[in-house]
């Protein structure tokens, strides 16, 4: 190995500059849309969403079109605060200026909520969001408020699941014949976003209006309140309408299992969840059917039709019911936010504990900045992780099962010097830098660089950091098939590292969140994502870094013995090295039937590897002592001999015996040594060559006493360093050890011998060390 600065080894390291991510162009489809100047949702609500938090859509007619100022700010208010009491996060829809926007601050609510004073703010449904939206982009910037249909829409868009609200439009009374339907119906039709609601405004149709959600498709339930057997459907002031509710449903919990069962079928609907007005705040059917007749009679007297119809006759309910009406309004919102507000929370703990997959997603963010987007071509295109094109998998040398980050490199940059190192408890002064990396990422990279067809399997979120590593994995031209995403309602995240460096560039501490990598293997699918690419890849050669899971690490080694391909460890670091016995390698896990054909650990990780072994009883087992027999080494002099192949430091420190006595298990052991070079020891099978070759001859240091046909003998080489670089010529020490990895791996994929390939190895890790951001692309000149 190389000479360089002494380094902490940590589970992921900072490797290739990260460019800008391209804009990911997708079919146009839900589930996530551009922020764009058309469209914005804000950071809490895009956080909530990313990371699985329970979220509710809240509508703004309401506000704009349903309640006078300054209550519709007050109500606006108190609804928020409904949300996030019960454990959600607020979001409430709106259009501000001619933008769609999901999530308002609190001075945005009171903007739009004012605008009941003014009455100048549009009732925005589907048909409408083009229209007032395409006004903006020609400077006529209004507001409006979202009805149900609108905020469905936009809701949706921002991955939002469940949507709270007062009443739902419905079929009019004689729509039969006037066909006055409301979009909200067609929108539960086809948009899937559960909405609960006190059902729908009650001077409707209500039969009609439940024939036509049966058409289409709807899913609709009653909340059963405590009731048992079937409930009336409610007719929004009133708990009962006298028509039985399609579907009743119990409580919370069995409407976000409703909601999470149609998800994951899936079916591309809505459901209507129905929370009765609260008893104290019930008026008696029969008086509100009075009210409602005679309120429908003027509006017909004033011929107030279409959009006008609703507001005429919601004034007149106010009148003729002496206020009651809005007291109940105001009841029944508050009640349906917090029971919305329930079923998210339950819905969101059924997502994480269910491991289901792609239901949500973040709406991603284009590759141009918020100045940019006016004029950005794609800023209307609707991107989703989970919905990347499949890849097709080719055949592969090489498949690489790790870790892969995003890194941050943070060097202390003073202004002055006054020091080298960064003052503790304060800010300061720094040159940071984004870079892809992971110990998995690092192997995959430089195989990639030698002309390797390679295969990189490993994990992201769906989040920011999962569409930066994906987008920068297609800039390397390594296929990101094999890399998973875990859905945001996981609480997966994508792998980071922060590494925080002095003025030399040397670590101070670091960062790791790998938590990802730690999932179990349960909540992978590893049959159904991995297994299959395994078997159309039949790779030669299969990488696997520690940092899975120890039963998912056991997994991906004996699904490469499965297929008949080699295994590679790179142990990662001391703590994780031992992960590898006891889940991948057992006591009966001897040579010829050993699992894992090639360590690379450094001398600390072959250290704790040797001890995992011994604590875990392996050097106790007849196999062991079999294959240590069979190597023919002398216990007279071997001191001696060791020191000669190797040196005095080295067998001081135990390596080359801790090696040696690994081989049974592990028939390839490449210890990296830093300054003092590269150790290979090797269990040669019966009728090497090497065992008679001249040239071979330095490097052996035992041969069988017998032909057992399982032992040969034993290969140990300490390779010196390929070049002893100053302090001033390394760029990064970060990679390095991966990068001769990757470089060990092809050479073994093309047929070469092991002791052929490590100095080319060498002199890829030097050339990784001297360049900035980890495997160097020059690399790839290097002949092999």
């Amino acid at each position: 190995m190389l000479a360089s600065r002494a380094a902490a080894r940590s589970c992921c390291r900072p490797a290739r500059a990260l460019t800008t991510p391209t804009v990911l162009t997708a079919p146009r489809r839900y589930h996530g849309l551009a922020q764009s100047r058309l469209f914005r949702v804000s950071d809490e609500v895009r956080d909530a969403v990313a990371t699985g938090k329970p979220v509710v859509a809240l509508e703004s007619t309401i506000y704009t079109h349903g309640f006078p100022y300054p209550e519709s700010v007050a109500l606006a208010s108190l609804l928020e605060s409904v949300v996030r009491s019960n454990g959600g996060v607020p979001a409430t829809v709106g259009i501000l200026g001619g933008e769609a926007r999901v999530g308002l601050s609190a001075a945005e609510l009171v903007e739009l909520a004012s605008t009941a004073e003014k009455k100048n703010a549009l009732k925005v449904s589907r048909r409408d969001l083009g229209y007032i939206c395409g006004l903006g982009l020609t400077g006529k910037r209004l507001h409006g408020g979202t009805t149900v249909s609108g905020t469905m829409v936009l809701a949706h868009l921002a991955g939002i699941k469940v949507f709270g609200t007062g009443g739902l439009g419905g079929v009019h009374r004689g729509g039969e014949n006037s066909m006055d339907i409301s979009a909200d119906l067609t929108e539960l039709g086809r948009t899937p976003v559960a909405v609960i609601s006190s059902g729908c405004k009650s001077f409707l149709d209500i039969p009609r209006t439940l024939e036509y959600l049966e058409t289409e498709g709807v899913c609709t339930g009653t909340f059963a309140d405590g009731r048992q057997g079937s409930v009336d459907f409610p007719a929004f002031y009133t708990r009962d309408s006298g028509l039985k509710s399609p579907k009743v449903i119990q409580d919370e919990a069995e409407a976000a299992a409703i909601i999470y069962a149609q998800s994951q079928i899936p079916v591309s609907s809505g459901i209507l969840l129905a929370n009765p007005v609260p008893l104290e705040h019930s008026i008696p059917q029969n008086e509100m059917d009075a009210i409602i007749d005679e309120a429908i009679r003027l509006a017909a007297v004033g011929g107030h039709q279409g959009s006008d119809n609703t507001p005429f006759v919601l004034s007149r309910i106010k009148e003729l019911s002496g206020g009651k009406s809005v007291v109940a309004n105001r009841a029944l919102v508050e009640a349906n936010v917090k029971r919305a507000t329930k079923v998210a929370v339950e819905l969101s703990k059924l997502e994480r504990s269910g491991g289901s997959r792609s239901e949500r997603h973040m709406p991603a963010i284009s590759g141009t900045s918020r100045a940019d987007q006016a004029t950005s071509e794609t800023e209307l295109e609707l991107e989703s992780m989970s919905e990347d094109p499949v890849e097709p998998i080719a055949k592969a040398d090489v498949l690489v099962a790790g870790s892969l980050a995003i890194d941050l490199a943070c060097d202390f940059a003073p202004a002055e010097a006054h020091g080298t190192t960064p003052v503790l408890q304060t800010s300061n002064r720094a040159v940071i830098g984004q870079s892809l990396g992971g110990v998995g990422h690092n192997v995959a990279i430089a195989a990639k660089y030698l002309d390797s067809s390679v295969l990189f399997c490993s994990v992201v979120g769906d989040d920011l950091s999962g569409q930066t590593a994906l987008s920068s994995l297609r800039q390397e031209k390594l296929s990101t098939a094999g890399i998973k995403v875990l859905p945001a309602s996981s609480g997966a995240r994508t792998a980071q590292y922060v590494a925080i460096n002095d003025v030399r560039k040397d670590l101070v501490v670091a960062m790791a969140d790998m938590a990802i990598m730690e999932q179990p293997l349960q909540a992978l699918d590893f049959d159904g994502f991995w297994e299959p690419m395994v078997g159309q890849a039949q790779p030669q050669w299969v990488v696997v870094d520690a940092n899975w899971d120890p039963e998912v690490l056991a997994k991906w080694v004996a699904l490469a013995k499965q297929h008949k391909a080699r295994v590679a460890f790179e142990p990662v670091s001391t703590a994780k090295s031992r992960r590898l016995f006891g889940s991948a390698i057992g006591p009966s896990d001897f040579v010829p039937k050993h699992t894992v054909s090639v360590a690379a650990p450094n001398q600390l990780e072959l250290a704790a590897m040797y001890t995992a072994a011994r604590e875990g009883g392996l050097f106790d087992s007849e196999g062991w002592w079999r294959i240590i027999d069979s190597m023919g080494m002398s216990s007279s002099g071997s001191r001696d001999r060791l020191v000669a192949m190797t040196s005095g430091s080295l067998v001081d420190q135990g390596i080359p015996q801790q090696s040696i006595q690994l081989l049974p298990f592990l028939p390839c052991v490449v210890t990296k040594l830093g300054s003092e070079g590269v150790l290979l020891a090797q269990l040669l099978q019966p009728g090497d060559a090497r065992l008679t070759s001249p040239e071979s001859a330095p490097y052996i240091l035992s041969r069988a006493a017998r032909d057992d046909g399982v032992v040969g003998g034993v290969y140990l080489r300490l390779f010196p360093p390929a070049a002893v670089l100053s302090e001033a010529e390394i760029v990064s020490v970060n990679g390095a050890g991966d990068t001769l990895l990757g470089v060990v791996v092809t050479g073994l994929a093309r047929g070469r011998a092991i002791e052929e390939v490590i100095p080319t190895a060498q002199e890829a890790s030097l050339l990784t060390l001297q360049h900035a951001g980890g495997v160097s692309r020059e690399i790839g000149r290097l002949a092999l």
